[in-house]
């Protein structure tokens, strides 16, 4: 992707230029230094995305990460609208311990190259869709390695983690972070509070890191996780977010957080090669969707597996 030349974007007022009807000011600010990616070529790049992307993150409220200069300078979460999101994008109002606040939804591709425009480089999600904040239909463990764990040891513990999932009889689907870790995915009917899927996340982790101390842990600190994969259950809460598929990376290499088929894990495997630029032509060029019928998979956690773990 070479900045200036993307087909997708047309020429708008001076300055400026149109990509998917939006207008992106500044479109040569550079954005990932290290490869020379400017605003337009993320705008382009999320245009290519969009159709495999759009499906996972419509619908679901979300927190963005915002470099408008670029990753390398000022970067920040943004939760809640502010003056610089354009009114354009839906919101959805939810009811918090601190409050009752607005949260962005994205609707569209347009809504994705607005964003854009505002120097959003992530963009993380609910594992609940907005139409029923207290019933998440995801269960995410983030499956990450501490200091001096090799890669290789990080996709056995995500091979293993599917395979405990699959004695629960409970099919599982995998992304790279567009980091050092992997995220194991499971999609359930909406039946269960918060509290139950993190309960049974929770135990799965904890099983793990009791059948095996020394190559797991469940600790927090992270001066506890040398040498060991962290099994992150915390993102099974009420406001806990995941990034998105599809979502790049505020990143060297401008990574991007990339579903996966099980037949793809190994250690050849390097989460850095799939980028920007890598990613719109794996796209391409792909005979199956990794995640095909992820969306329509409406498991549900057994009665055996609820008496196992003591759910409530």
């Amino acid at each position: 992707m070479v900045a200036g030349r993307s087909p997708i974007a047309g020429r708008s007022r001076a300055g400026s230029v149109e990509v998917a009807g939006i207008e992106l000011t500044h479109p040569d600010r550079i954005l990932f230094a290290d490869q020379g990616l400017t605003k337009r070529d993320l705008a382009t790049y999320y245009v290519q995305v969009a159709e495999a992307m759009l499906p996972h993150v419509v619908g679901r409220p979300i927190t963005i990460v915002r470099c408008p200069s670029g990753r390398k300078n000022k970067c920040f979460y943004q939760k809640h609208p502010g003056s610089a999101v354009p009114e354009t994008l839906k919101r959805v109002t939810i009811e918090e311990k601190s409050g009752t606040h607005d949260y962005l939804l994205v609707s569209n591709v347009r809504d994705l190259v607005s964003l854009v425009q505002i120097g959003m480089l992530e963009i993380h999600l609910w594992g609940a869709r907005a139409d029923d904040l207290d019933h998440p239909d995801r269960i995410v463990f983030d499956v990450d390695s501490g200091p001096g764990v090799a890669w290789k040891k990080v996709t056995e513990a995500a091979a293993e983690l599917r395979e405990r999932l699959r004695q629960m009889r409970l099919e599982s689907f995998l992304k790279t972070t567009g980091g050092k870790g992997l995220h194991v995915v499971v999609p359930v009917a909406p039946i269960d509070d918060w509290s139950t899927l993190k309960a049974f996340a929770k135990a799965i982790a904890v099983a793990m890191e009791q059948d095996a101390p020394d190559t797991y842990t469940t600790a927090l600190p992270k001066a506890a996780r040398a040498g060991r994969i962290f099994i992150d259950y915390l993102r099974n809460d009420r406001g806990a977010t995941a990034v998105a598929p599809f979502s790049t990376r505020a990143r060297a290499g401008a990574p991007v957080a990339t579903p996966l088929a099980w037949t793809e894990l190994g250690p050849q495997l390097r989460s850095g090669d799939l980028n920007v630029v890598t990613v719109p032509e794996r796209l391409r060029t792909l005979d199956a969707d990794p995640w095909k019928g992820l969306l329509r998979l409406h498991q549900k956690i057994t009665a055996k597996a609820r008496a196992e773990l003591a759910l409530p």
